[in-house]
């Protein structure tokens, strides 16, 4: 991460605060405007009442994720196709790095977001466990509200692995062993974020996606290999058969979950770099929005390449994950709609609205994408409701049932008649050259 944010920053791609921020709601106000201004990550060096910097919006682009992954055509899912055909690559054991220290989970940034807030929390923080059967690792995030030094409370949702061996653990009576990575290397950040089977490795993905071994160091007090250049790892371990209430919080969708009895995470130690950067993250922001993506986006590309459909160009998730739009080279009468049904069986969470589209439509503006289907066809024929169809997972009331599918690509047989109005040289024109 480090290594990462100092080459944005050579290259001019960083944006960055000297004047002191606060902590509470201002640090994270100025990342959303700045998030309004430009994607550029941002990094804040002096932030009240802690000596760590904070960096956000790292993630907060969906060029630079396909930059990270060395894709070069444009298209990230393409790109993490080829990435997870390739073989594992073997991590490799090193000894803890010179110049790391204890620290004090109260001696880091304490982020509070949004207005409701229950208090501070870690909201980039990547989880690294072991199955206790298998001793398979698993990298995911989950939200953690600051209690105290020694204690965070964790809400688990009920569709990830790290839930299934937090239960597994505690139907023995055993607490189970886990590693809170801030400030991992980036490809940690885009594993912890992958859609995979329930026995396979995110920490092996990680390793395809850097294209060289993990070079990983034992903790200090808990039975776990993390990546040794971390910025920040908080060893601890989830206790059996307690809850304590969490919240409330601002989630992603736009509402605040309210305060609810969840998972304590007993701490047991914090290590890492005496100046070591702090990720923050906003829920809902770009930043995070383009990791949700990742996850539905690669997963209805790969359900749709193996549902042996072709002409499959490139997914996207706009304006919110819950959309997911499908760029297509059409190839024959029909084409749009077996993408929609095939792709709406491909995440039964998250595809609310699923929109196929042509090759000329740019899938990460949802304005082009709502241009097309109003201006390519009747709208009245072109979408799909189906009824009563489950979604969200953490939906009592069913307000995210049901899906609507919509084909906005231009009628196969009239295709030349919505040929694209272009201005020749536009992509090329620099406004300084002529503007005084």
């Amino acid at each position: 991460m480090r290594d990462y944010i100092e080459r944005l920053r050579g290259e001019g791609r960083l944006s960055q605060v000297e004047r002191e921020v606060s902590g509470r709601h201002e640090l994270a106000a100025v990342i959303q405007a700045a998030q309004r201004e430009s994607d550029a990550p941002i990094l804040f060096h002096n932030v009240a009442g802690t000596r760590h910097p904070v960096v956000s919006n790292v993630f907060g682009s969906r060029p630079r994720l396909t930059e990270m992954l060395g894709g070069t055509d444009g298209s990230f899912c393409h790109r993490w196709v080829e990435l997870m055909r390739k073989p594992p690559i073997a991590p490799m054991s090193v000894d803890e790095p010179a110049g790391l220290v204890a620290l004090r989970l109260t001696e880091l940034p304490q982020i509070t977001y949004f207005e409701r807030d229950g208090g501070p929390y870690i909201t980039a923080g990547v989880f690294l466990a072991k199955d206790p059967d298998t001793g398979t690792p698993n990298l995911s995030f989950h939200r953690s509200q600051i209690i105290s030094d020694g204690e965070l409370r964790v809400r688990l949702g009920s569709s990830h692995h790290l839930t299934e061996y937090q239960a597994k653990a505690e139907s023995r009576g055993e607490a189970l062993e886990a590693a809170i990575l801030i400030g991992p290397p980036p490809e940690l950040v885009l594993a912890a974020a992958a859609p995979l089977p329930y026995d396979e490795s995110e920490m092996e993905v990680a390793a395809k996606i850097a294209g060289r071994p993990l070079a990983l160091r034992r903790c200090r007090t808990v039975d776990l290999e993390v990546p040794a250049d971390t910025e920040i790892v908080v060893e601890g371990r989830f206790l059996p058969h307690l809850r304590r209430p969490e919240g409330p919080f601002g989630e992603f969708m736009g509402f605040y979950v309210p305060v609810g009895d969840n998972h304590v995470f007993e701490i047991t130690a914090v290590v890492g770099r005496p100046d070591a950067l702090f990720h923050a993250l906003i829920c809902g922001s770009p930043e995070d929005l383009r990791l949700l993506e990742l996850a539905v986006a690669t997963q209805v590309y790969q359900a749709l390449l193996g549902a042996s459909l072709r002409g499959i160009v490139d997914v996207a998730c706009v304006p919110t994950v819950m959309s997911t739009v499908i760029k297509i080279e059409q190839l024959y009468e029909g084409h749009a709609k077996q993408v929609l049904l095939t792709a709406i069986g491909a995440n039964h969470d998250w595809n609310k609205t699923v929109f196929v589209v042509d090759e000329d439509v740019d899938i990460n503006d949802f304005n082009d994408v709502w241009w097309a289907y109003l201006t390519r066809g009747r709208a009245d024929h072109r979408a799909m409701i189906l009824p009563e169809v489950p979604g969200f997972y953490r939906d009592p009331h069913k307000d995210y049932w049901g899906r609507l599918a919509i084909d906005a690509t231009a009628p196969f047989d009239r295709r030349p008649e919505f040929l694209r109005k272009r201005i020749p040289g536009t992509a090329s024109i620099r406004l300084k050259d002529y503007l005084g």
